[in-house]
């Protein structure tokens, strides 16, 4: 959507994707813009897709705005909406309300959807993509957005707070700005000072645990398994196996002084596996074999009657211990 107060506005946007805070800056933006026509109070809907129907959407397109030049119908969970509903915002589509915007917000639609292509032919700018950014470019996300809140953050706190909160942006902006107003002086916010201030309340990825099995961080581990409630120990145990042939493949390349193809020889891009060499050397070859091995006799003994929890555990146990 373009900024320029002068740009015409289109008669309807699909801000799209699952970066929270951005939609929520999007809304703002188009809002702030609505409430140069007039009162939004009297000029606006609030809906909701999951429960509204179609008619009804229409019906508040095409209400007259009062006193004002355009009115604003925003419909949220836009991805919701019922198959027959959907379809009669799409028929409005085809010839909107020239004194109404319609927005609507939704975290996913696929672009082969009517209602994608529909918002989508009335111009370039009327589908808003707010794809949220790779975990890895979460930390500089942060640190950027805390200085929009007068503070700044080391690396290694932004790091701890995606750690801690997840990658939700809104719930990261929101702990951003608790911590801004508890910070005192002029220095950084530091790792320390986030661990003091932020409870934990995202639960730990999956390969949050296997990158600390791979750097053969025990204690981690422990830690990790208390925070990991909807993973299975069926599931960590074939990603860890996995890490396990990566880490043989480095010290393969490593021993021929090839370490520098180990992306292409894993097929993977640079960045996921730049700390693979390092890992590796916390290991004997010998140790990987075992551990590869013993994984078999547990996953046979998972799924053979044995607590698949405990088993899992004393097998994370032998291997880094």
């Amino acid at each position: 959507m373009a900024t320029n107060k002068n740009t015409e506005l289109l008669p309807a946007y699909l801000v799209v994707g699952e970066d929270a805070l951005k939609r929520e800056a999007v809304l703002s933006r188009l809002r702030r813009r609505m409430e140069a026509f007039g009162d939004l109070s009297f000029n606006s809907d609030d809906l909701n897709g999951e429960v509204i129907e179609g008619a009804a959407v229409v019906s508040a397109c095409n209400t007259i705005p009062f006193a004002s030049e355009k009115r604003l119908v925003y419909v949220r969970n836009a991805d919701k909406l019922k198959k027959a509903d959907s379809e009669e915002v799409v028929a409005y589509l085809k010839s909107p309300a020239s004194t109404t915007v319609l927005a609507l917000e939704a975290e996913k639609l696929a672009k082969n959807t009517r209602l994608y292509k529909a918002v989508a032919a009335l111009g370039k700018s009327a589908v808003i993509d707010c794809a949220p950014p790779k975990s890895y470019e979460l930390p500089r996300q942060v640190r950027a957005m805390a200085t929009s809140h007068g503070v700044t953050f080391t690396d290694g706190a932004a790091v701890k707070l995606v750690e801690l909160v997840g990658e939700n942006t809104v719930h990261l902006d929101n702990e951003i700005k608790k911590i801004a107003l508890a910070h005192r002086g002029r220095d950084a916010v530091n790792e320390n000072e986030v661990i003091a201030l932020t409870a934990r309340t995202a639960e730990v990825k999956p390969w949050e645990f296997v990158d600390a099995f791979a750097a053969r961080d025990l204690a981690k581990c422990l830690r990790f398994l208390q925070l990991m409630e909807s993973t299975s120990p069926h599931a960590l145990i074939a990603m860890c196996v996995n890490r396990i042939r990566e880490l043989m493949c480095a010290q393969s390349l490593m021993r021929r002084g090839s370490v520098s193809q180990l992306p292409r020889a894993l097929g993977m891009p640079d960045w996921r596996c730049k700390h693979h060499a390092t890992w590796a050397r916390k290991f004997a070859g010998a140790e990987l074999r075992r551990a590869v091995i013993s994984a078999r006799d547990v996953e046979q003994a998972m799924k053979s009657g044995a607590d698949p929890n405990a088993a899992f555990l004393d097998w994370v146990v032998g291997v880094l211990k």
